[in-house]
């Protein structure tokens, strides 16, 4: 009988991918940034090992958002203290904080989700510092 390979943490190769999110919209860009912070694009992809690529994002200040989401879309934060309902509007936000919410909101809710942030990148123009990297650009 032949036995089943399971990826392992000492197996796994990072790499570095370069995103632009020059023109893109917020949704579709932390879906693609997601998708590569997971490893959900490799081949060897295994849920309970951390396998996903560091992710740089630049260019964050000319995402874009469609329709009326700059005026109308509202993030909520709650310290569970009777009162403390924080409301903030996507226009009193910075580019850097709206594509970190929107691939926060998209990450599993589990203990990886801080691991994978920690491998996220986002910078507002398109100098970042992590050339020696050599980040692959997607």
């Amino acid at each position: 009988m032949s036995k089943t390979w399971v990826k392992k943490t000492k197996d796994v190769k990072r790499a570095w991918k370069l995103i632009d999110a020059k023109g893109q919209s917020l949704g579709r860009l932390a879906s693609l940034v997601v998708l590569h912070l997971t490893g959900k694009n490799k081949v060897d992809y295994t849920p309970h090992v951390q396998g996903g690529d560091f992710v740089i994002v630049i260019n964050s200040d000319q995402v874009k958002l469609t329709g009326k989401k700059r005026i109308q879309k509202k993030y909520y934060t709650h310290s569970r203290y009777v009162g403390s309902l924080k409301e903030r509007q996507a226009k009193d936000l910075s580019s850097v904080e709206l594509i970190h919410l929107a691939v926060k909101g998209m990450l599993p809710k589990n203990t990886h989700r801080k691991q994978f942030l920690k491998q996220l990148k986002i910078f507002k123009e398109s100098q970042h510092k992590y050339l020696d990297k050599n980040p692959v650009l997607i």
